[in-house]
């Protein structure tokens, strides 16, 4: 069983906003970065969430192709997001699974933690998918996110 990726950061807002700038993901994500259509000749135009269990994390193209990176577990308001992790690899499964929890530390700070695990859905290839997510993580969890929230 290969270990599950955490991170832990403090950002500089309360419980409530920290949640909906995570959900407004499009908002802060690099898709200049981090995108599935970098492996393509396409562009990433944007990225959406449907707020909602069963909702879905799409990656829309300029040229209108969709992936499919995730589908919402748990979706409870400010305090827990859940989404299987596609990663835009087809078909649906294997995923991944991706945690984020938001822990009120005053009025003005939100101690927020993403983990993600089930790397053994991947098989033969779980290190190596593990390994790609380790470092990016950084840039995308304390790095874009912290910034969207004022950090």
């Amino acid at each position: 069983m290969l270990d599950p990726i955490s991170y832990t950061i403090e950002v500089p807002c309360n419980q409530e906003t920290a949640f909906t700038v995570f959900a407004d993901i499009g908002a802060w994500w690099p898709l200049d970065k981090r995108s599935n259509s970098m492996r393509t000749d396409q562009t990433a135009k944007s990225v959406s969430l449907t707020p909602e269990v069963g909702g879905k994390i799409i990656e829309l193209t300029e040229e209108g192709i969709e992936y499919l990176w995730g589908t919402v577990r748990t979706f409870d308001r400010h305090d827990l997001f859940v989404m299987d992790f596609h990663m835009g690899l087809p078909p649906m499964d294997p995923a991944s699974q991706v945690e984020v929890r938001f822990a009120k530390l005053d009025e003005g700070h939100t101690r927020v933690t993403l983990t993600q695990s089930n790397w053994e859905a991947f098989g033969d290839m779980a290190e190596m998918m593990r390994g790609g997510y380790g470092g990016s993580w950084g840039l995308l969890f304390e790095d874009a996110y912290k910034a969207a929230c004022g950090g």
